[in-house]
């Protein structure tokens, strides 16, 4: 039996003030859909492309349980622009595990990226986090994630506790199936507080200002008593001013 904590969810008119006084935020799902202008019903018939995602060969612990697709979008006001497809990349100062590499991976599917909840969600998202940091535009990156157990364990965030050199991040879960752990930790980058908790409801979301906070996500295994494999799936959307990651 794992304990589960409970998420602080806070309501969407008090987001942003929360973000601003500890640096992340947790919402619930009809939040992420008032955000997206749609229905939680709208952005849960994207779900099942979750289960069409490509391997993730770049892990750097041997490990196969990862599967993402990737893709990157200028968002300014109500237009959104697909930028060109690019690669991946962190410095090592953010990602010790990966940072340095230049990472291809498919792209977000045109259903997906042209989806009226999807481009919602960016909107939305960026019209909030420039209540916090105002900026014209942002430069965002989106992952698909799937994270499973076929091979005993899954990490969701193999490189440990970090931040990924960006403004703001929003990790939202899509769905979690057949799974224990996955636990959600996030510390004051600059001081010992943190909170610990597991998000569990599906299109409910994790809000950071990723100048303040470090984050991360425990290892998943099987449910006790499972003889197939669980997986973890998540949406996570990073926002960046000024350009992307590589291209300053």
């Amino acid at each position: 039996m794992v304990a589960r904590f409970p998420p602080p969810v806070v309501p969407l008119e008090i987001a942003g003030e929360r973000l601003r006084e500890r640096g992340y935020a947790v919402i619930e799902p009809d939040s992420i859909a008032t955000l997206a202008s749609s229905n939680v019903d709208a952005l849960q018939t994207l779900a099942p492309t979750w289960d069409a995602l490509p391997p993730d060969t770049y892990l750097r612990d041997g490990g196969r349980y990862r599967h993402r697709r990737h893709s990157c979008f200028v968002v300014e006001g109500d237009a959104i622009q697909l930028a060109p497809h690019r690669a991946h990349w962190q410095p090592l100062d953010y990602n010790a595990l990966h940072g340095g590499m230049h990472r291809w991976f498919e792209p977000i599917e045109s259903d997906v990226a042209n989806d009226p909840a999807f481009g919602g969600l960016l909107r939305g998202l960026g019209a909030l986090f420039a209540t916090i940091r105002p900026e014209p535009r942002w430069y965002v990156e989106a992952h698909q994630f799937r994270i499973d157990t076929a091979g005993g364990v899954g990490r969701p965030t193999p490189e440990g506790a970090h931040r990924d050199g960006v403004d703001f991040v929003a990790v939202v879960l899509v769905g979690r199936h057949g799974i224990k752990g996955g636990e959600t930790r996030v510390f004051d980058a600059n001081g010992p507080a943190g909170e610990r908790f597991t998000l569990d409801a599906p299109w409910s979301a994790l809000l950071l200002d990723d100048t303040r906070v470090i984050h991360e996500s425990t290892p998943i295994q099987p449910d006790d008593g499972r003889d197939t494999p669980g997986h973890r799936d998540t949406l996570v959307l990073t926002y960046r001013a000024r350009a992307f990651q590589g291209d300053d």
